[in-house]
């Protein structure tokens, strides 16, 4: 699994920085994938980007043994399922009002989302979708991966790209880059206190 700070461990102390991408040079990375565009797809272990038909089909999310539904286009103009909708299964469900619109903020829902697949692992499996699984519900898995599985927005594109097709919209992928900023400034700053330098 790739790991985004492991150059920060070596004996150099942070001698390897790692930058941010442009938002151009990250399409250029999603385009270059060979993943696919299926109802769902599992895109690393126990999690699922999928699209509205997915979200809608219990017996297909039965037969894939799905304990736990993200809906990343929750609400009643967009794709409303809700907890009633999958009251007659075992699935757990936490709904996020977004819209698919580069002006839209997404980035205050990516720690409970974050959270929210987190605790539905190891044990779990968790589909994130939203009306076409390509992007509110694939920016929600790459922060996730960001946050807590330790990668890089770079990583976390690879992971995701190499199983579905992917393409957050621009001012999601402008949060998600700021997001990846974030992350690396605080290792690079604790690695850099860490080996005393200032």
């Amino acid at each position: 699994m790739p790991r985004g700070f492991s150059c920060l461990a070596s004996p150099e102390g942070a001698s390897c920085r790692y930058e941010t991408p442009l938002a151009s040079e990250l399409h250029r990375l999603m385009w270059t994938k060979k993943g696919t565009s299926n109802h769902l797809d599992e895109v690393y272990p126990r999690i699922y980007i999928g699209d509205m038909y997915a979200a809608k089909d219990k017996s297909t999310l039965q037969a894939h043994h799905i304990t736990h539904v993200l809906n990343a286009a929750h609400g009643k103009f967009s794709v409303n399922t809700g907890p009633s909708f999958y009251r007659d299964t075992q699935i757990t469900y936490h709904g996020v009002e977004a819209f698919d619109m580069p002006s839209f903020n997404l980035s205050p829902f990516f720690y409970p989302a974050a959270n929210f697949i987190k605790n539905a692992l190891p044990t779990g499996k968790v589909l994130v979708h939203c009306a076409m699984g390509l992007s509110r519900s694939s920016s929600l898995v790459l922060a996730y991966l960001m946050i807590h599985e330790n990668m890089t927005l770079v990583d976390a594109i690879k992971a995701v790209g190499t199983k579905r097709n992917i393409s957050p919209n621009e001012g999601f992928l402008e949060q998600l880059r700021e997001l990846d900023k974030k992350l690396h400034c605080q290792s690079s700053l604790s690695s850099w206190s860490v080996s005393g330098r200032t």
